[in-house]
């Protein structure tokens, strides 16, 4: 049975300034009647009174060079009055740029920077669950709907649920029938909805539901890749070539760690492009410049059934090629 009481959490990166990872944690320990809904107990005012003060504080800990990407830093406007005035999802957007921005220009993996990554990489974290955090008493438009109940992201992908899609106006869960806004969920999205407008079960819902322990299984293997994407078998799928594939594949990729909806959209193309460990195991022997024979001969005698290099090539084709590693080039070519 699932406890809806569960406590909320904000996600705290691991190596983060524990300055800010304090103040975070007094901030949940108050933020139960905030909400940027909430003309009495305003979010904003929660976040000037325990955040600024630390991000104060470690920004001026830092050289120059690395407050140009923190918005509002080392100019007199607090990360609060940031917020206020462009807006939390807005923030959240500006911040996770800044901070592409800074992996890929000045990020040299420096005790330092990684500090700042992670302190960044939680900030986000807080402004995007202060962005979906809702009063207790939220009326759901014009419907007798609990807006307590969880609206965030689809329980099998990285789509919104219905719940929350159409929280914020948008009618397609509704599908034309009026009775259906008393019966929206606030686990799936539609495409995984459990039964389909006609009222048949939906194939895909059965199907994701099937592979749920995969999607969560590459979800973590990609999230871990991601947060450390310098890192060899930062994956930890207990297979050396399964993590180089991830190592290899993430490198050619620009989503960051906050980029939840687009880790789980990635989670669930593998599992439903049915890219399985030995295809991996596969792709990566391909990167590392073995012919097919030379890869079927590689997988037996590691746990595989014997392979053949028809076997192989037909497990090749039938591997998207978005998810092909770029060949190396070759000497003198």
């Amino acid at each position: 049975m699932v406890d809806m009481k569960i406590k909320p959490t904000i996600a705290v990166w691991e190596n983060c300034d524990p300055t800010v990872s304090e103040a975070i944690g007094q901030f949940l320990d108050r933020w139960h009647p905030y909400s940027r809904y909430s003309d009495r107990y305003p979010i904003i005012r929660l976040i000037k009174k325990l955040i600024d003060p630390a991000v104060a504080r470690y920004m001026a800990t830092l050289p120059q060079r690395y407050l140009g990407h923190v918005p509002g830093a080392g100019t007199g406007v607090s990360f609060s009055e940031i917020t206020r005035l462009i807006g939390l999802d807005a923030m959240a957007r500006v911040q996770r740029q800044l901070l592409r921005q800074f992996i890929k220009t000045l990020d040299k993996q420096s005790a330092r920077d990684t500090r700042f990554v992670a302190t960044l990489e939680t900030l986000i974290e807080l402004v995007e669950s202060c962005a979906s955090k809702r009063p207790g008493k939220l009326q759901v438009r014009t419907t007798r709907l609990n807006g307590e109940r969880r609206q965030g992201l689809c329980r099998f992908c990285g789509s919104r649920t219905e719940l929350a899609l159409y929280a914020d106006g948008d009618d397609a869960p509704k599908a034309g029938d009026h009775e259906d806004a008393l019966r929206l969920s606030s686990q799936y999205c539609l495409n995984h909805r459990p039964r389909l407008p006609n009222g048949a079960w939906n194939p895909a819902y059965r199907q994701a539901r099937w592979s749920a322990a995969q999607f969560e299984l590459e979800l973590a293997r990609l999230t871990r890749q991601c947060a450390k994407r310098s890192t060899p078998r930062a994956a930890a799928s207990g297979d050396p070539l399964v993590d180089e594939y991830f190592f290899h594949y993430m490198l050619g990729q620009t989503i960051q760690p906050a980029d939840i909806a687009e880790l789980r959209d990635l989670a669930r193309l593998m599992v439903d492009s049915k890219l399985s460990d030995t295809k991996k195991r596969i792709l990566m022997l391909q990167h590392l410049g073995l012919n097919q024979s030379e890869i079927a001969e590689q997988l037996v005698g590691n746990g595989q059934r014997p392979l053949t290099r028809q076997a192989v090539s037909k497990a090749i084709a039938s591997i998207p090629k978005n998810f092909h590693l770029k060949q190396p080039k070759r000497p003198g070519l």
